[in-house]
């Protein structure tokens, strides 16, 4: 089965989801953003779509209406949106609730939730992210669930409170994985040494954990309850007192779990 599909907003998921929906089959039909330029970026990536800066769908052709704005920007977006009769809106948020689009003009709602980081400009295979997909609506949950299979095997029917422990999850395993990095980034910076010689550790270190457990996986002093080496660390840490209280806190996390 093949959609109709518009895309409200041009963000990095916009910017990777609409060649991959048109990849997949699909028509994109028109591409939203208050600024006509960001619009036309994404439409440039696609076929034959129509950039607006302005929210009346109320003549598109479209039966999928795809939000893809910031997560404080969903609930606006939504109310101001004028959408054509048997319309499907559905957000690519993991941490908003289906019901911020109750009180849309969709006639019927959705959730389809991209479970990766996307950056502009650095490729994603599709058909290796998860979708995470929900609807209050039969009919809606099947058209919704094909769109999602139509891009990545990796469909998975979420509610909302179970969505919003993937997110959390998410934050730790992605976000807060990348700030460490950053941080030994400045580390090495700071004493003029090279990353580069800290990129296999990274590479394995991920790599085990996926393969064997994080829990089995985890080394270094804390798990050795190595105390006087902490102690070290954490004295060498004193140029910056926001790092060392991370180490600090990490470090005993690790030792109480």
């Amino acid at each position: 089965m093949k959609f109709k599909i518009a895309i409200l907003g041009a963000g990095n998921v916009a910017w990777h989801l609409a060649p991959a929906l048109e990849d997949a089959g699909h028509e994109v039909t028109e591409v939203y953003a208050r600024d006509l330029g960001k619009a036309t970026q994404i439409t440039e990536r696609v076929y034959s779509a129509e950039p607006k800066d302005n929210l009346d769908f109320s003549e598109s052709k479209a039966e999928f209406f795809i939000l893809a704005v910031k997560d404080d920007a969903i609930s606006e977006v939504a109310d101001e949106v004028i959408l054509p009769e048997g319309s499907i809106l559905v957000h690519t948020s993991g941490a908003i609730s289906l019901d911020v689009l109750g009180y849309s003009s969709a006639s019927y709602m959705g959730i389809l939730y991209p479970l990766q980081s996307f950056t502009r400009g650095k490729k994603i295979d599709m058909d290796e992210v998860p979708f995470l997909v929900e609807s209050d609506d039969e009919g809606a949950l099947q058209k919704l669930k094909k769109l999602a299979k139509s891009l990545s095997p990796l469909t998975y029917l979420v509610r909302s409170r179970d969505r919003k422990a993937v997110h959390v999850a998410a934050v730790f395993a992605s976000n807060f994985t990348n700030h460490m990095i950053r941080i030994s980034e400045e580390i090495m910076r700071r004493q003029g040494l090279d990353f580069e010689m800290l990129k296999p550790l990274i590479i394995e270190t991920i790599s085990k954990s996926l393969q064997i457990g994080a829990k089995n996986a985890q080394t270094g002093p804390a798990i050795r309850e190595d105390y006087e080496t902490m102690e070290e660390h954490h004295r060498f840490l004193n140029f910056n007192e926001q790092i060392a209280e991370i180490y600090r806190t990490i470090s005993q996390d690790i030792i109480d779990s």
